[in-house]
């Protein structure tokens, strides 16, 4: 079981303002890469529309499939905190006012960046307030999509809390496919739904974004709260994922982590599914993605708050 940890860990170099995350992205990654810490997995990237949501499907390669299996068979004495000490090779550096941002270390997205917590807490522990303004933080340095799986159920693969952003996935500069039905969305503090979503989600829009650390993650922040009250979420917290831009948040139950063989993260609601095999894409070529979703979530309801859809 993965203790917590008594004092924080030996600062990294700072990050002093939202522009030097790129610059130090790119940095980081070529040190990282050329040194052999960042491994990239290699997949083969298939668009499936539905919907005019132009979902991105990764196929793992065969190679990479046998290596998995290798490295999750291999014996370990107790369960390894990769975010407890990190590869100084990997931190992109601190964000204020308690987090570390690094490289993902087995991306399939490239500069996907993890906002980690520098004190241990928990994965499935309520997102802070500080959470919040270091997301804001990173989010005015790079205009991308931001997520959280909260839980292993929701597809976290570690229990230290850490919260993630990736550049834009498109195409044509969408930060997610799945922005294709959110052209318009909803004025900050009204909470909707999409009706082109048959899973159970719950939306609020964000307004305009002030590239201010204290204040977007306050709105951030207060936005979390909309999403969770209005599911019933405010004290007991099942598994859920989080999405976010500067403009809008999405809140999605889970029932479950797969289906049919296929794992489900915050990505999959964002519109980009990973699947190991070509098998397992027929068999989302049949389902579709959206039903694979409908699969890993409550069955959808009525919300009291939700006054109009998008």
């Amino acid at each position: 079981m993965c203790a917590a940890m008594s004092t924080p860990p030996a600062p990294h170099r700072p990050l002093p303002q939202p522009e030097d995350l790129w610059p130090r992205t790119l940095e980081t990654t070529r040190n990282a890469l050329a040194t052999g810490a960042l491994q990239p997995i290699a997949t083969e990237c298939q668009t499936l529309e539905e919907r005019e949501v132009p979902f991105q499907v990764r196929v793992l390669g065969r190679a990479h499939l046998k290596d998995d299996r290798a490295k999750r068979e291999k014996p370990r004495a107790a369960p390894f905190n990769p975010f407890e000490n990190p590869d100084p090779v990997m931190v992109v550096g601190d964000v204020p006012p308690a987090h570390t941002c690094m490289l993902n270390k087995f991306n399939v997205v490239e500069h996907h960046l993890l906002l980690v917590t520098r004190i241990f807490e928990e994965q499935e522990s309520p997102l802070t307030a500080a959470d919040f303004e270091a997301l804001a933080f990173c989010m005015s340095g790079l205009d991308g999509l931001a997520f959280y799986n909260s839980g292993e159920m929701a597809g976290a693969s570690q229990r230290h809390k850490h919260l993630q952003l990736i550049p834009p996935l498109g195409p044509q500069g969408l930060r997610a496919p799945m922005e294709t039905l959110l052209s318009a969305p909803p004025a900050r503090g009204h909470v909707t739904t999409v009706p082109a979503l048959n899973f159970l989600h719950v939306l609020t829009g964000l307004g305009p974004w002030e590239s201010s650390a204290g204040r977007d993650g306050a709105r951030l922040f207060e936005a979390y709260q909309s999403l969770r009250a209005t599911l019933g979420m405010e004290h007991a917290l099942p598994p859920y994922n989080l999405l976010a831009t500067r403009d809008w948040m999405l809140l999605v139950p889970r029932s479950c982590a797969e289906t049919h063989g296929i794992n489900v993260n915050a990505m999959g609601f964002a519109g980009s599914l990973l699947v190991k095999t070509p098998e397992q894409f027929q068999k989302l070529q049949e389902l579709g993605p959206l039903e694979l979703l409908r699969q890993v979530t409550p069955p959808a309801r009525p919300t009291a708050s939700s006054e109009s859809e998008v």
